[in-house]
């Protein structure tokens, strides 16, 4: 009886880590985003970028002033581009890039759950003194901003935008 109920557990767990991924932190449709209008509403931004695609690296530093250095970048249509991003703060900050609608939607969203965790292809988030990467690739011209959604870091000034060309 133990080794048939043994077999049988282990033949939910693939089943119990599937809806534990669906449901562990990340947002998506559950949460209140409809993700085919947050896909519209990032018509424009650009979309996740192959590393071996990688033309430049850009170096982006948060800071517990609520800035990013540098706030302005500018990239050429159909670049892939690395952020290396470094937290020189002590407190948590985050890199997400999108449009300035899209960036406001989520950061209200960020205000009534604050405590809400989440790992987006466009956005990295780190800890004080933490250092980390995001690829990305610009497909049209025009801006894309980027900003911290944590509450009130973006209020504070924590934002930027990017020129494509």
């Amino acid at each position: 009886m133990k080794k048939t109920l043994s077999v049988i557990m282990l033949g939910l767990l693939p089943g119990f880590a599937m809806a534990a991924g669906e449901h562990g932190g990340h947002h998506g449709a559950h949460q209140g985003h409809d993700m085919a209008s947050m896909n519209q509403k990032m018509q424009g931004v650009g979309q996740p970028g192959k590393a071996a695609d990688v033309s430049r690296t850009i170096e982006v530093v948060m800071s517990d002033d609520m800035r990013f250095s540098p706030a302005h970048i500018e990239v050429k249509a159909g670049e892939t581009v690395r952020f290396f991003v470094k937290n020189t703060g002590k407190l948590k900050h985050e890199l997400v890039i999108g449009n300035a609608e899209a960036l406001l939607e989520h950061a209200e969203m960020m205000r009534q759950m604050p405590d809400m965790h989440h790992a987006e292809p466009n956005m990295i988030s780190l800890q004080g003194g933490q250092r980390g990467g995001l690829v990305w690739q610009f497909d049209q011209a025009g801006t894309v901003d980027f900003a911290c959604l944590l509450p009130g870091h973006m209020e504070a000034g924590m934002k930027g935008g990017i020129t494509v060309m």
